[in-house]
């Protein structure tokens, strides 16, 4: 080959940004196809390309660029990844793990055959009735949209009656096909990343996950736990990773009830919860993400700093996607800002994260609080 490798990412939002960032560090050409102009990632490439994968041109012109396809998200059907594969294109992760993980329904069954813990999950349709689904988990559920649910979109909590029928007319806009999963009471929910090649299999730290609103809003690394349960995680992670045949990066989120550890869903690709890496580990998330979709040898996981803190910027108000005071939030010398390029910010949009990494728990995380407090999106 007398040109660079050319990457191409499925998606152009700030995880495909994140990680263009890291395969031009190592030489890399990236190509983005998205359904917008000027995505976060497509800012960063002459190889952008509009549209998606059911336009036949569009997907076609991409796939030609692209020495080798990965992806931003999970939703992308994967008919359309086994056709890129057919085009004779490898994709990592392939058509088969994603159809293993994008229906929510079909991965917990998947993780539970390999048993891999998992909470009590029944198939429902809008016909089911609320005390049949009661009496089947045995209590409070959640009902759940088997495709395109994430930070909180497709899923509604079930107490009664009313709240079961509010949640079919909540969820029937976004998929037709729905599961229920029994409430979990959890202490602490969990993440870890799992990187993986042909050759090798490298976890990042066990991290404890605080949410705001169904959004990821703060990670603490590594999370305060026993060795013994650090290492159970670690050890379900990677039986995850394996059951759905999963080569590249993934997010494992994970409840701890109890002595119990519970998977709570996966994603096969770099996740919110390993955002803090980029300043916190000797080789970030998005290095052996690039690294593993070209089966290279995998970085280090390991911390640089005892302790690191991650928090998410989540839009203030409707309006410019600008930061207006970077004066006062650069103040503080150690701080890591990142900003993703979306050229409108909402009230709850993810626009941003800061990392402080650190010796001292406390300090680093009272330190980031106060920077979030203050930053205007």
């Amino acid at each position: 080959m007398n040109r660079r490798l050319c990457i191409g990412i499925l998606g152009g939002g700030q995880l495909a940004r994140m990680s263009a960032f890291q395969a031009y560090r190592l030489g890399f050409d990236i190509a983005i196809l998205e359904k917008h102009k000027n995505s976060p990632a497509g800012q960063l490439t002459e190889n952008e390309f509009v549209g998606w994968v059911n336009d036949e041109d569009v997907l076609k012109r991409f796939t030609d660029k692209s020495d080798i396809i990965t992806l931003e998200n999970e939703f992308i059907d994967s008919s359309y990844l086994s056709k890129i594969e057919n085009m004779g294109k490898r994709v990592i992760p392939s058509s088969k793990t994603i159809s293993l993980i994008q229906d929510k329904f079909i991965q917990k069954s998947t993780l539970r055959k390999k048993k891999i813990p998992v909470a009590d999950f029944i198939e429902v349709s809008f016909n089911s009735s609320y005390e049949e689904i009661k009496k089947s988990l045995s209590g409070k559920f959640i009902l759940k949209s088997r495709i395109m649910g994430y930070d909180g979109y497709g899923n509604a909590s079930v107490k009664n009656e009313k709240e079961l029928i509010t949640g079919f007319e909540k969820l029937k806009s976004r998929n037709s096909k729905l599961y229920a999963e029994k409430l979990i009471s959890f202490d602490k929910e969990l993440a870890v990343m799992v990187v993986r090649t042909a050759k090798e299999i490298k976890v990042y730290p066990v991290v404890e996950t605080i949410h705001k609103n169904h959004i990821l809003h703060i990670v603490k690394a590594p999370a305060d736990l026993e060795k013994r349960i650090i290492n159970n995680a670690k050890e379900i992670a990677v039986e995850a990773v394996k059951a759905v045949k999963g080569f590249g990066i993934f997010g494992i989120e994970l409840f701890i009830e109890g002595k119990n550890i519970l998977v709570n869903e996966m994603a096969p690709r770099p996740h919110n919860s390993g955002h803090y890496t980029i300043e916190a580990c000797i080789t970030s998330q998005f290095e052996n993400h690039i690294r593993s979709v070209l089966n290279l040898p995998l970085g280090s996981t390991e911390m640089v700093k005892p302790y690191s803190v991650m928090i998410n910027l989540l839009g203030k108000k409707d309006g410019p996607g600008v930061v207006e005071n970077y004066s006062e939030v650069l103040s503080e010398p150690d701080v890591h800002l990142h900003i993703y390029g979306k050229e409108k910010s909402r009230i709850g949009r993810k626009m941003g994260h800061i990392t402080l990494t650190g010796n001292n728990l406390n300090s680093i995380y009272r330190k980031v609080k106060k920077l979030e407090a203050i930053i205007k999106i």
